[in-house]
């Protein structure tokens, strides 16, 4: 898909879909690194190689909203005020869940997770697709069975095969088969393409199950922390396994591990690399921000 139309003469064209995650990353660490000086449009499209109109519209159509407003939405700063101004609603969040107007993209997620016994077995006797597409975070790695999707990676830190054997291994008794067709339309609804039902068939122990239900609960633009999920799953002591099981949780940014920060506000760490956890903070975090100066308007 081509972003916009052909550019003047002597200017760079931008790029297309699949090309713009590099972009806006460095994009991103050019303001967080910079945003004392609030750089301006023309400081921040030089460094990325386009002229500013065409950073303007490809920045705007990847977040929904100018790249000025963009830039508060970068640093660990905001991350830290935007978990103390939701703190105190953050039990009500958990409440109403995914009924909630902010769950993800609006979406109707149905959640079928494996048996244990399943689980147990690393994937034996489990046939499951996989394929690779084009998100705003890079290139995602995403698996499924016919029950749902079973695993969602980003491979623009690690690349394309450390992801692809991280994923494998999870699982390593089952029958894997390249079928991207058999996925299409999940990814495609995951991310907003289309609308539609996301059908999600996790893999884990019972404990990792509780953390990643209750992860489902934190709607797209708020946050929580790994001591606020350890409270809600009845185990408050276990803040260390709790990270643990965030840590390994195999349908990254569907089951929203990436919303769970330290208590002291802190990024914490992120499986696919910080620099994407923090891209899809920043994304969820304007796009809610849209969504509520709309329904003010």
């Amino acid at each position: 898909m081509t972003l916009a139309s052909a550019a003047p003469a002597g200017a760079t064209a931008p790029p297309d879909a699949a090309a713009l995650y590099p972009l806006m990353k460095a994009a991103l660490a050019f303001l967080d690194d910079r945003r004392a000086d609030q750089p301006g449009l023309d400081a921040v499209a030089a460094h990325v190689g386009l002229s500013p109109a065409h950073f303007q519209r490809a920045f705007s159509r990847w977040v929904g909203v100018s790249p000025k407003r963009y830039l508060q939405h970068l640093t660990l700063t905001d991350a830290r005020r935007l978990l103390a101004e939701r703190a105190s609603v953050l039990d009500a969040t958990y409440e109403t869940g995914l009924s909630s107007p902010g769950r993800l993209h609006d979406l109707f997620v149905r959640w079928e997770a494996m048996s244990p016994g399943e689980w147990a077995r690393r994937g034996e006797g489990l046939r499951i697709s996989w394929g690779w597409f084009d998100t705003p975070f890079g290139p995602a790695l995403a698996m499924g069975t016919a029950r749902g999707l079973c695993g969602l990676a980003f491979a623009a830190e690690q690349g394309r095969e450390t992801a692809l054997a991280d994923m494998r291994g999870r699982w390593p008794a089952a029958d894997y088969v390249e079928a991207p067709e058999a996925l299409a339309s999940w990814v495609s609804a995951a991310f907003g393409e289309t609308r539609g039902e996301v059908a999600l068939a996790p893999m884990g122990g019972p404990f990792q199950i509780k953390v990643w239900e209750a992860l489902l609960n934190v709607p797209e633009g708020a946050l929580t922390t790994y001591s606020a999920l350890a409270e809600r799953i009845g185990a408050p002591r276990a803040v260390r396994a709790v990270g643990t099981a965030v840590g390994r949780n195999p349908i990254s940014f569907l089951i929203p591990c990436h919303r769970a920060l330290r208590r002291d506000g802190g990024l914490g760490g992120y499986h696919w690399g910080l620099s994407v956890k923090r891209a899809m903070l920043a994304w969820e975090s304007a796009r809610a921000e849209a969504r509520e100066a709309a329904q003010n308007a």
